[in-house]
């Protein structure tokens, strides 16, 4: 019973008659710049088959354009993770470090310093585009603190913003600035049906003379995971997987990985595999949601001049190494995120290894606009000329950096106290997924000689891990006591020169690629790196 119905006119239809009438004020050549749809999902993984529910999504877009198998996120949580991909930028640059407005989760300063140089407000001031934001922004948008639902980010012609973190139903929406409320029926609240006729609106009505952004940000599949009536029932066998780091003790790891409970309890393994079911029928709609675009896109002979992008904010884990549920791990099922892209001049059925990370999809999307990407401080670079075959893997870049600050509560949680403060996410069999120095950095290399990831710690212990994916693609042997000393000081080098770097100097060449040269003086500028206990420990 999926619901077709249309969204009411009223002051949507009336914005995009004025857009429309306002498009000849445009430069004419700009008209001829590719279309850019980006779907952008919320905790959707790669690592335990988060793809696998998609099939639609993977047939239009996985198989007619290019597939990543190595696309990351520059931190693996919502609000920071989304922030850099606004920004290009990676969270020492644009300080968003948690999903709090203490955190500068959309707070103020936030909207002050770093939205004006959002890529969807260059693409509107400079390349001549018409955008539309459709689903959630960022974690604490809408809170009274920062201009609540009244604040329209620059850069939107068109905004449809979700008060605060994602739901399915009982939501607010900020629909160019006024508040509009959504209740729980299907036919008219389910919001990721909502963002889909939304688009579809758009698409009917904008001008046909510019050429335009459209970003849809879903709920699904996060929390708290309500499928739509028609999906309530799919998947009735469906678990996590039972992959080799599923429900074992990572006995060389992290302190916080190793308090894990191993064996996990039974109701423990119900309760994730039940929440692995629900994130599953949730995507089914989000699925429904990519057919109607690229078909509204193909009915109106546009989809040919237009690049659609695919991806999460961030990966997650059910079980793995024991963790029940969460995202803010080092791992790769928590960095690694699906990434596909069809358009204009992409061959079909194509898959590349070529690392790429969520900090490159400002300087891509705006190199599809023709927007001179060196004009910004973007950290990120393009990854267009992947897409079009022009470059190979001995000339693209051999690493990229993972930031992420642990949150923890000041005071001990009642129904852990043996754990004491400093520690949250906590499960009633007090298995915690972060804390305060969860905080940690990392190196992640794939060159045509090494695939490695190396990664430091910000607490007393200076811990470090390091792991060979070739040999270990589940990450289950930790080798940072047994590697060479000179690949420690090699990576520790690289680690600090990324954490101090900001625009040119983030996309240096890595330790494994041949164009490397180790200069100190790029670890230490303006932007002070957190992690130099490593360095002292290494003399």
């Amino acid at each position: 019973m999926t619901s077709n119905r249309r969204f009411p006119p009223t002051l949507l239809y009336f914005l995009l008659i004025c857009v429309t009438l306002l498009s000849g004020v445009v430069d004419a050549k700009s008209y001829r710049r590719p279309n850019i749809v980006l779907i952008l999902t919320d905790d959707l993984d790669i690592d335990i088959g988060g793809l696998t529910p998609l099939k639609k999504t993977r047939k239009l877009i996985g198989d007619a354009g290019i597939t990543f198998t190595n696309a990351y996120v520059a931190s693996p949580l919502c609000c920071p993770s989304r922030a850099s991909i606004l920004t290009g930028k990676y969270p020492h640059n644009h300080h968003v470090i948690n999903n709090t407005l203490e955190g500068n989760c959309s707070s103020k300063a936030w909207q002050k310093d770093h939205e004006p140089q959002t890529f969807p407000a260059l693409l509107q001031a400079y390349a001549g585009y018409q955008t539309f934001f459709a689903g959630k922004y960022l974690n604490e948008y809408g809170n009274p603190e920062a201009g609540g639902m009244d604040h329209v980010p620059l850069g939107w012609d068109y905004w449809v913003g979700l008060e605060r973190n994602s739901k399915y139903y009982n939501y607010t929406l900020s629909v160019n600035g006024k508040a509009k409320q959504h209740g729980a029926n299907y036919s008219q609240d389910y919001l990721t049906d909502v963002l889909a006729n939304m688009s579809l609106d758009f698409l009917q009505y904008k001008s046909n003379y510019r050429p335009f952004f459209m970003m849809l940000s879903t709920p699904a599949p996060h929390s708290p995971w309500t499928p739509a009536p028609q999906y309530e029932n799919s998947f009735p066998n469906v678990k996590a997987p039972r992959d080799p780091n599923f429900n074992v003790h990572g006995k060389d790891k992290h302190w916080l990985i190793r308090q894990a409970k191993t064996p996990m309890t039974n109701s423990s393994i119900q309760f994730l595999d039940d929440a692995f079911r629900k994130r599953w029928r949730t995507l089914l709609s989000v699925d429904d949601l990519v057919e109607k675009v690229v078909k509204e896109l193909e009915d109106r002979k546009e989809l040919d001049n237009t690049f659609i992008i695919f991806t999460s904010d961030n990966g997650y884990h059910t079980g793995q190494f024991s963790l029940p549920l969460d995202k803010r791990q080092l791992y790769e099922f928590d960095i690694r995120v699906p990434l596909m892209v069809r358009g204009p001049n992409i061959k079909p059925n194509q898959t590349t290894k070529m690392l790429v990370a969520n900090v490159d999809l400002g300087p891509t999307i705006l190199d599809i606009a023709g927007y001179d990407v060196n004009k910004t401080q973007m950290d990120g670079m393009s990854f267009l000329p992947v897409m079009e075959g022009k470059v190979n893997s001995s000339s693209w870049r051999t690493d990229i950096l993972v930031e992420y600050e642990g949150e923890g509560s000041n005071v001990s949680d009642p129904a852990c106290p043996l754990l004491g403060p400093g520690v949250s996410e906590c499960f009633p069999d007090c298995v915690c997924e972060d804390s305060y120095n969860n905080t940690y950095a990392c190196v992640r290399t794939s060159s045509v000689s090494t695939n490695m990831q190396y990664c430091e710690f910000d607490d007393n212990e200076v811990f470090v891990e390091v792991y060979n994916m070739t040999a270990d693609p589940f990450q289950l042997s930790n080798i940072a006591k047994s590697i060479e000393q000179e690949v420690l000081e090699k990576m520790n080098h690289r680690l600090m020169m990324l954490q101090s770097c900001a625009g040119q100097s983030c996309r240096t060449p890595g330790v494994y690629d041949t164009r490397y040269r180790f200069d100190p003086r790029l670890m230490f500028n303006s932007h002070s790196p957190r992690f130099t206990k490593r360095q002292q420990v290494l003399k």
